[in-house]
């Protein structure tokens, strides 16, 4: 497995451990639909919470939420529809960032609640 992929893994589940840390509730991992992929959709009281988790060793160049772009929440929009039509789920949903910087064997969080509106 590429390094980055591993990075990345490790990211999620750091982003994981935050979450259920932090009163959340896991519903799905990296929940596929059609061209999209969810990272993490969880629960918290009212909330269906989208997570994106952006992972990095470095911000030379960018903060790892830079790099959510219009047609990465475009992709999960259409992914979240999905799953609350399967799941006939009636919450709030909320999209959140979670930036997982990697220095070394120590991670930071930066979590973004409500980083981005569907549109």
């Amino acid at each position: 497995m590429a390094e980055h992929n591993e990075i990345g893994k490790q990211g999620e589940a750091v982003a994981v451990d935050y979450l259920l840390e932090n009163g959340y509730e896991i519903l799905e991992r990296n929940y596929q639909a059609q061209k999209a992929e969810i990272d993490i959709i969880a629960r918290k009281g009212d909330w269906l919470v989208v997570v994106e988790v952006k992972t990095r060793t470095s911000v030379d160049f960018g903060n790892p939420e830079d790099f959510v772009d219009k047609k990465k929440i475009k992709l999960l929009v259409k992914a979240i529809d999905e799953y609350v039509q399967e799941t006939d789920l009636d919450l709030e949903i909320r999209f959140d960032i979670i930036a997982v910087l990697k220095k070394g064997n120590d991670f930071t969080i930066e979590h973004l609640e409500d980083a981005f509106y569907h549109f």
